[in-house]
């Protein structure tokens, strides 16, 4: 680790973690620390995306580790650790194992990275990244859920499949919890600054709200065994980002 550099640390080195470091050692904005249970299953990853540092050209170090010191530091805390849901599950369904683990996490953030600002992905996300405040005792600010960039970059998706638009220009807004509970809002959500109101019928923007609300269920339901990983660690990235440069965006979180 280079020294004066900043840090990000991604706990979880399954497919959300690891692809979260991959779209952070892209970005080139910092050293990435990928922490799991299982050390060489961090190393490795890391191993083999620092291999990959000549193709697509990015220079911040990726050091995979099972030791919480090596986050020491860290800016920014993505955390991905739990278990993943599995056909016909709700979210809900990994409350109890998932918040042992993320009892664990964040004992270690708190004692090893107590400066540091935490972005939760960890389902079921609303109750984990509360949780996760609890344990750490880090103000309500520093401890986030990415919920809302996921759900609006799904909602954008099927705008685009409906007006046959590029996506780049669309501008989403999802509210609200990760699930059924989440609020989309149409009105405020546009397509070259024109709000979708004014684009979509009624019954479309319902049905398309609707997919929304369960776009992570569906993708369970494709994959069969695993979940979703390239859009939540991807949208974890972005905020990380976000944060840790303090570009001032307003993300829908």
């Amino acid at each position: 680790m280079a020294a004066g550099r900043r840090k990000i640390a991604v706990i979880g080195a399954g497919n959300v973690g690891a692809t979260c470091a991959f779209v952070l050692a892209q970005m080139k904005v910092a050293d990435i620390v990928l922490l799991d249970i299982f050390e060489g299953f961090a190393k490795g990853k890391a191993l083999d995306m620092s291999q990959n540092s000549n193709v697509l050209n990015y220079d911040g170090t990726i050091t995979g580790t099972a030791d919480y010191n090596d986050i020491a530091g860290s800016d920014v805390i993505v955390v991905t650790s739990g278990f993943p849901r599995k056909p016909g599950m709700t979210r809900e369904d990994l409350i109890g194992k998932n918040a042992e683990i993320i009892s664990q996490v964040g004992a270690g953030i708190r004692d090893h990275a107590p400066d540091s600002t935490v972005i939760m992905v960890t389902n079921p996300l609303d109750l984990m990244t509360y949780h996760m405040q609890k344990v750490t005792g880090f103000p309500t600010n520093r401890v986030i859920g990415q919920a809302g960039v996921l759900d609006s970059a799904r909602m954008a998706h099927f705008i685009a499949l409906e007006l046959d638009c590029a996506e780049e220009d669309i501008s989403p807004m999802v509210l609200g919890g990760h699930g059924d509970t989440m609020v989309p809002l149409p009105r405020y959500t546009t397509v070259g600054g024109i709000p979708i109101t004014q684009l979509i019928p009624e019954d479309r923007i319902e049905a398309i709200s609707a997919r929304t609300a369960g776009g992570g269920g569906e993708i369970v339901k494709l994959l069969e065994r695993g979940s979703a990983f390239y859009a939540p660690g991807s949208a974890a990235a972005i905020m990380a980002e976000s944060v840790l440069n303090d570009r001032r965006r307003v993300i829908p979180a």
